[in-house]
């Protein structure tokens, strides 16, 4: 008797909330940046850095989904062991 984890899939509209709200932070930094009273060389610099911020972001986020992803699969290596074990051990032989 298997248990197979039931794959976990987000909804459509949690995935377009997901991709709005990342779009509109996005844009609202950008207008910001765009209308703050400075020299170009400090616009420029928090645009990288907003830049840097979110190709951060999105890496940590896959660095987190890959790991979760390992200990799932190693979780399903040795289920998958135990079950050969237990269908391979007889109880009633000698010893």
């Amino acid at each position: 008797m298997s248990d197979t984890p039931v794959k976990q899939q987000s909804t459509a509209a949690f995935y377009g909330q997901a991709v709005a709200s990342f779009g509109i932070a996005i844009a609202a930094t950008g207008i910001g940046i765009y209308n703050i009273h400075t020299d170009g060389w400090v616009r420029g610099f928090l645009a990288i850095a907003v830049l840097y911020l979110v190709t951060s972001a999105f890496t940590l986020a896959k660095v987190i989904r890959d790991r979760q992803e390992a200990g799932q699969i190693v979780s399903r290596v040795d289920q998958a062991r135990l079950e050969k074990l237990l269908a391979d051990h007889d109880p009633f032989e000698k010893l």
